[in-house]
């Protein structure tokens, strides 16, 4: 396989940041780690003053561009992690909002969420196309959040600015001390309580926003914070959610036995396919069909699939018929297939008439096919469509306006760590890791047991077939605690894909369901 070809099998298994994979070169692990003279190793902080107006309302704000120091037991620096925090100019800390955001990957920077969604500027991209080149437009963000909150952005371990300090570099960190499911949730809640002490902010209500993988985090660092520093959050925001990695449709072939990815990307497949008008009698709205795709698809379809071998022909071919209707898909394919479609697969033959190929992280997005004979999606049409402008956007932003990073590299991927990823998890009561497809599910569920009063709001977008919508549905109802707890639980829906905030109307709509979430929690 090529290395270029393994790269990305391996980001689409982890649920890369969506801008950092369209930054990262095929690279090996050495290329991507940081030279010594980019550490600072000690706490390194740039202030600047800005404006920007939301809901016709000016937000002055005050910047702090810095690195955080994180230590181990005996106080020895393990590693830096780099930040940007905006604080509104005049307010009541005990009163004001406080919200810590990033974005996924693993091995992914916090960039997409920073200039794509909440911070003050915004790279302006095509919301279903790609962007052209260079020159980029940031422009002032009528749809930060920082109309009702404090807003901290974080780059995990070994992204962005955040470096391990090793003992190179006068310190003792190390890959194992972060780049993994409990390491990397460790280092950010000791960044968490670290930055409400240095800016004087534990009284504050505090928030978790976080995306693709940045789900995964929240729930494992809400627990933490919960249970081992006496933290209660007032939210947790969960942008194209996954907490159980056995739902993952992306290589579900590689799990043979475990149909449930099939039955709850099917709906994702269905919505895909009426955008792209590929259906022979596609419904005037996708709703209240899609209902009816999730009820045969968790029903008939389900079933189907987990009688296995005992299906005879003919029920096997009723079952390929119905799924050709609600995903487009030839029935031949489906039969070839044996009625169970990965994602990848989905995306490469779903428009394979057109010689187009989907996008994964949006399926809105479509481009040329690379390989019309291979059996994966080679690329994501949506990645080569925007990642050159957060890539370009994010590095000008951070040096010119913010004044931080000079002489130094933002990681916008980090290889390496994915490469040196831990997937094994300790969950809340167990003595040892469980198997090495995460599931934080008790996590999420333990802290909301402990914390009742902990909100949650699930957001999903119906073209995303990376984290698909109806996947993140059952994944919050299966939530291991009193079902009466579910009513912390919300849920948003948009038209968009997995990065919610491409789409103008989208990032509108996010911006007022968080906005009103964050009003009546604090």
């Amino acid at each position: 396989m090529p290395a270029s070809r393994a790269l990305i099998l391996s980001a689409l298994l982890a649920g890369w940041c969506p801008a950092a994979l369209a930054a990262a070169p095929p690279a090996t692990a050495a290329a991507q780690s940081p030279n010594p003279e980019q550490f600072w190793t000690t706490a390194h902080t740039v202030t600047t003053q800005g404006s920007v107006t939301v809901d016709g309302h000016a937000v002055h704000y005050t910047a702090k561009a810095g690195t955080l120091i994180l230590r181990d037991k005996a106080g020895k620096p393990t590693g830096e992690m780099f930040y940007v925090a905006y604080f509104k100019n005049g307010a009541n800390p005990n009163h004001r909002p406080i919200a810590f955001l990033y974005n996924g990957g693993p091995g992914g920077c916090s960039a997409p969420l920073h200039i794509g969604a909440f911070g003050p500027m915004r790279v302006v991209t095509e919301s279903h196309a790609h962007t052209p080149p260079a020159p980029y437009q940031l422009v002032s963000n009528q749809y930060s959040l920082l109309d009702v909150s404090d807003l901290v952005f974080v780059d995990a371990m070994g992204t962005g600015f955040s470096r391990i300090i090793d003992k190179a570099n006068g310190g003792v960190g190390t890959p194992k001390m972060f780049y993994g499911v409990d390491a990397d949730a460790n280092a950010f809640a000791q960044f968490i309580t670290q930055f409400l002490s240095q800016y004087s902010r534990w009284n504050s209500p505090k928030y978790l926003i976080g995306e693709s993988y940045g789900t995964t985090r929240s729930a494992v660092v809400a627990g933490i914070l919960e249970n081992a520093d006496n933290v209660d959050l007032n939210g947790v925001v969960l942008l194209s959610t996954i907490l159980n990695f056995d739902t993952s449709i992306d290589y579900a072939n590689a799990n043979p036995g475990i149909n449930l990815p099939y039955a709850l990307a099917l709906p994702t497949y269905a919505a895909v396919a009426w955008y792209h008008k590929r259906l022979a009698q596609a419904p005037a709205q996708l709703h209240p069909w899609l209902d009816q795709v999730q009820s045969w698809a968790m029903g008939p379809y389900l079933a189907a699939l987990n009688r296995g071998a005992a299906l005879t022909g003919a029920e096997e071919q009723a079952i390929a018929t119905q799924m050709a209707a609600y995903t487009g898909l030839p029935e031949s394919y489906l039969l070839k297939a044996d009625l169970r479609v990965t994602g990848p697969q989905f995306e490469q033959e779903l428009l394979a008439s057109e010689g187009k190929t989907t996008g994964r992280l949006d399926a809105r997005f479509s481009g040329p096919t690379l390989d019309p004979l291979a059996e994966y999606a080679e690329y994501d049409p949506l990645i080569s469509g925007i990642g050159s402008a957060y890539v370009s956007a994010a590095n000008q932003y951070l040096r010119d306006t913010l004044h931080f990073g000079a002489g130094h590299r933002y990681v916008f991927l980090s290889g390496s760590v994915n490469s040196a990823w831990k997937w094994q998890h300790v969950q809340p009561g167990a003595s040892a890791a469980g198997p090495i497809t995460a599931n934080v599910l008790p996590d999420l569920a333990t802290t909301l047991t402990l914390d009742p009063d902990l909100k949650v709001l699930v957001n999903a977008g119906y073209f995303d077939l990376a984290t698909p919508y109806y996947a993140a549905v059952y994944q919050m109802r299966q939530l291991p605690m009193q079902p009466a707890l579910q009513k912390n639980v919300e849920f948003r829906f948009y038209h968009t894909g997995h990065m919610i905030y491409v789409r103008p109307q989208g990032l509108a709509h996010l911006h007022a369901n968080i906005a009103q979430f964050i009003r009546q929690t604090e």
